[in-house]
């Protein structure tokens, strides 16, 4: 998302659940809204996470997906440092597509 990265897996207690991580301090709550328990540990490689029904993560991801206006995902990104980022791991994955 242009205003937040995130990482879902399972959640190793409710299989109903994920844990969806960040690394970024608000990353959840941008996506997920301010209402979520966010647990932070540093003892983790994801500082920051939430556990939420998988079918609410499917709505908010899919809600955004059709809230996509912009045609060019890096120059939707407004937040300098975020771009930066965003950059570094384009810049990556392009290479990683031409090793092929």
């Amino acid at each position: 998302m242009n205003k937040s990265f995130v990482s879902a897996v399972q959640d190793r207690n409710n299989a109903d659940q994920l844990c969806v991580r960040a690394r970024i301090k608000g990353d959840l709550e941008e996506l997920f809204g301010p209402d979520i328990q966010v647990l932070e540990t540093y003892d983790s490689d994801y500082r920051y996470r939430t556990f939420l029904p998988k079918s609410t993560v499917a709505e908010t991801v899919a809600k955004n997906i059709q809230n996509i206006e912009y045609d060019n995902f890096k120059s939707s990104v407004d937040d300098h440092d975020r771009h930066n980022a965003y950059l570094d791991v384009w810049t990556a994955m392009y290479r990683y597509q031409h090793r092929q």
